[in-house]
């Protein structure tokens, strides 16, 4: 019965019985957000090792820095700012390129049809196609789109997590996609 309690308890309640000394309950947090910190980290790093020392090392800075958060703010939030400073940290050392893989529905949404033999092959094809594409963006632009579209974060969210205006990351999600497709269209991919 506990249990249950404690899945459907919001981040900011879990944070509070950590500073309270509940130290354990940070395993609540990780278990939530250890996923979708390696998916955002993959956006920037392709080797699986680094990746996981890098979600390793955010999850260890959280801790460490959670008597500081401010429990009437979104942790997500909070979490996903830690991961960003931590990502352009580690690709201004190591002077990675990032490596992308984003669902190419999310961008060009086409209607559903029938599953075809070839449809893998072909879906591969268009992930690769979309990856060089995106690649060719700017990492501000990248990161917004995979934030918005690929995340499902707000805007305020993801202004919080890059420390810009609401109204930039509507402006660099307009001038991404219309990027993207100018991209698409010059190489001759018509998604």
């Amino acid at each position: 019965m506990l249990e249950n309690n404690i899945n459907h308890e919001r981040d900011e309640e879990i944070v509070k019985r950590v500073k309270d000394g509940d130290t354990e309950s940070f395993g609540i947090l990780i278990e939530r957000y250890e996923g979708k910190i390696k998916r955002y980290a993959k956006k920037f790093l392709s080797n699986v090792e680094d990746i996981a020392d890098i979600v390793q090392e955010i999850f260890i800075k959280a801790f460490t820095n959670i008597r500081g958060f401010d429990t009437d703010k979104k942790f997500s939030s909070w979490i996903y700012r830690i991961a960003h400073n931590e990502l352009v940290n580690v690709l201004k050392r190591k002077d990675k390129n990032p490596l992308l893989f984003f669902d190419p529905d999310t961008f060009f949404p086409h209607p559903i049809a029938k599953e075809t033999a070839d449809k893998k092959v072909r879906d591969k094809e268009i992930r690769k196609n979309l990856d060089k594409c995106l690649n060719k963006l700017s990492p501000k632009y990248r990161e917004t789109l995979f934030l918005h579209y690929i995340e499902e974060l707000d805007y305020g969210e993801i202004a919080d997590i890059m420390r810009i205006p609401i109204s930039t990351v509507g402006v660099r999600l307009k001038r991404g996609k219309k990027l993207l497709k100018s991209i698409c269209k010059e190489l001759s991919l018509d998604y």
